[in-house]
């Protein structure tokens, strides 16, 4: 099974949109960091910036829930995209998100239940 788990911070608030069919997306990037001693300093070592999808109900609530420089966990399917700018192909890879919060180490939250219903993933993408 393709599955990934992340924990870092939010570089900016997830971008809320709708596809033409109504179907809720947002996107948002994850930047993950760790720290490591080098010569008897602490230092923060950036492990890399992962672009996250989340679709429909986790669209919605993301974009409700989340903001710029919060620390999450992200839980979703590695996705490799091939597209086209320019006449060129480019690749990318971005992190299909099932399961996004916030990381409960350094913080607290107030959950409550959300009224929006969804499916977690494109009809195009589940599988």
């Amino acid at each position: 099974m393709n599955q990934v788990a992340l924990v870092g911070n939010i570089t900016d608030d997830p971008e809320l949109r709708y596809t033409q069919s109504g179907a809720a997306l947002a996107g948002f990037t994850v930047a993950v960091s760790h720290r490591s001693k080098h010569n008897e300093e602490w230092q923060d070592v950036t492990d890399g910036f992962f672009r996250c999808t989340a679709w429909r109900s986790v669209a919605e609530n993301a974009s409700r829930t989340l903001k710029k420089g919060m620390r999450v966990m992200v839980v979703g399917k590695l996705v490799q995209r091939t597209f086209e700018v320019e006449g060129q192909k480019r690749q990318t890879v971005e992190i299909q998100v099932t399961h996004v919060g916030p990381d409960l180490q350094f913080a607290t939250a107030e959950v409550a239940k959300s009224t929006v219903e969804g499916s977690l993933a494109p009809a195009a993408a589940a599988g």
